[in-house]
């Protein structure tokens, strides 16, 4: 499907516009002398030895203008990682709503007398990747407060509103058990309050003499997964522990060692079948709250139309989801708003729906889906394919959606510490002119590195750019996209100073494991 173009399509409009704010009719035959400057400063962060042999993308857009500042490569197909998210975020909002929530509910079937249910429980989820174990227990305890004691058939966990293809299309076996590639499922839980729905978080502190092994527990507490501990504690040499599920198993393993006296380590571990995870908690919820179900637990069994209102929890908006999801790029949250967008518009909740509808909407918002492969919603996927300059056709398309303010105000912010407003850039760019200016989609895969957004440069006026790079061998190339990003931030027409060619020195950001976003690195306080 081929669409217009923003940046590119308005090109003689752009020229008149440039000409009467700046009165320096820039064009591509004839820059200004500060486009001449910018040209030279990322041309000079682009030749840098980490790019040898690499693939570089770099398009820069003046919103106010629709008039491109720089293009190398724009229209070059390139793996934009979590950028990826750009698309499934915007059409989530555009196609959902902001006031979009989902709601987990309880019913019942069979007949009901003093306390006493005579048939199933169950407990139907809606997608939502928010469920704490919290939520499940105010679940189990409204189900108590309706009266019920005793259930005589089965705890049903319907998970029928999305398909049951848990795991996202060409994603890496290794993976697999890191809370980053969660299994998707309509009903799961979450461990925490960055909300990474599917996992369990695994703790394992020093045993209480040498030799022992490790005092191992999880968040949340569980019956559905197994701890196979075989690690030791150790008087010295240092900490060094693995923990790992298991394929195709919730038993995880714990091996290596941790020195007495060392803080616990905290690792995050995917859940195989989110859905038994779920009802496991809130089977134990129930008990607590005094109600027994004599029955099995039944998974994947549809809710039947009759069945009675019980109990009910509906999570936050997705506006406000919109903060967690991108502020920390959670690859959960963008997958289940892919299937969520598929059930909404198509009745089914798959990828193949939901990625065909967020093909028509980012087509209606101005990119070329004719020039780029989307196969899933968070940028996992290494078959995603998308050209720079459509990342900037939809940067600067979506400035007019209504909730675009929600949105631009979710997106990372380039040095700020605060964990919610800087995100995945909170220690990038620190004590330059980007910091707290830029706000940018990051995005993180062996070989692939990208930063799509927006800079207001040193005018006023609204940048949007894209950076995407890849198949480079250094260890990290953010340090470039970073100095890109303050060059457009000091970028200004009236000053005779702007984007040295010279590039500014970046603070150094913490190490992340290579292919990693920093937020995907719980312990990295990056």
């Amino acid at each position: 499907m081929h669409r217009r173009h923003y940046g590119r399509g308005l090109a003689l409009t752009a020229l008149l516009l440039a000409t009467a704010t700046t009165g320096v009719p820039a064009t591509a035959d004839s820059p200004s002398p500060a486009q001449t400057r910018l040209h030279a400063t990322i041309d000079t962060v682009l030749a840098d030895p980490r790019l040898d042999g690499a693939q570089a993308g770099v398009v820069v857009v003046d919103t106010s203008t629709g008039q491109t500042l720089y293009d190398r490569n724009g229209d070059r197909r390139l793996v934009p990682a979590s950028n990826t998210k750009l698309l499934t975020s915007t059409a989530a909002l555009a196609l959902l709503g902001p006031g979009h929530r989902f709601t987990t509910d309880v019913r019942s079937t069979g007949s009901r007398r003093a306390g006493l249910v005579a048939g199933d429980l169950y407990l139907r989820g809606g997608g939502d990747p928010t469920m704490l174990a919290a939520d499940y227990d105010a679940l189990a305890a409204q189900v108590a407060a309706d009266g019920v004691r005793v259930v005589t058939g089965n705890l049903v966990a319907d998970d029928t509103r999305y398909d049951d293809s848990r795991l996202g299309p060409d994603w890496t076996w290794d993976d697999e058990s890191y809370y980053y590639a969660a299994q998707v499922s309509a009903l799961t839980v979450a461990p925490d309050t960055d909300y990474d729905a599917g996992t369990v978080i695994v703790h394992a502190a020093p045993g209480g003499a040498v030799g022992d092994r490790p005092a191992v527990t999880m968040t949340p507490p569980n019956g559905y997964l197994r701890i196979d501990n075989r690690a030791r504690t150790v008087a010295g040499g240092g900490t060094d522990l693995t923990i790992e599920r298991r394929h195709g198993t919730n038993t995880i393993v714990v091996t290596g060692q941790i020195a007495a006296g060392d803080d616990p380590v905290d690792e995050w571990m995917t859940v195989w079948e989110p859905t038994g995870y779920a009802a496991d908690v809130f089977r134990a919820a129930l008990r607590r709250h005094g109600v027994r179900v004599l029955g099995s637990t039944v998974l994947g069994r549809a809710t039947p139309a009759e069945a009675t209102p019980v109990a009910r929890h509906d999570s936050m908006t997705l506006a406000e989801l919109m903060t967690p999801f991108l502020k920390l790029s959670n690859n959960g949250h963008a997958e289940v708003l892919t299937k969520e967008i598929g059930r909404i518009i198509s009745g089914a909740g798959s990828w193949s729906t939901g990625l065909a509808a967020i093909s028509e909407y980012v087509a209606d918002a101005g990119m070329d889906t004719g020039t780029l492969r989307q196969r899933d919603g968070s940028g996992l996927s290494r078959r995603n394919l998308i050209p720079p300059a459509e990342f900037v056709d939809l940067l600067a398309a979506v400035r007019t959606e209504p909730w675009f303010p929600t949105w631009y105000a979710a997106l990372p912010v380039a040095g700020n510490a605060e964990r919610f407003v800087g995100g995945t850039l909170r220690s990038r760019m620190r004590g330059t002119v980007a910091a707290d200016n830029v706000h940018a989609k990051t995005g993180s895969l062996t070989g692939a590195s990208s930063l799509s957004g927006y800079a207001t440069d040193a005018d006023g006026h609204v940048l949007a750019f894209s950076i995407v790079l890849n198949s480079y061998l250094a260890s990290s190339v953010k340090g470039l996209e970073d100095q890109i990003a303050i060059a457009l931030a000091s970028y200004s027409e009236r000053s005779g100073t702007t984007a040295r060619v010279a590039p500014a020195a970046v603070p150094d950001a913490p190490r992340v494991p290579e292919g990693l976003e920093c937020s995907w690195v719980k312990p990295i306080a990056c």
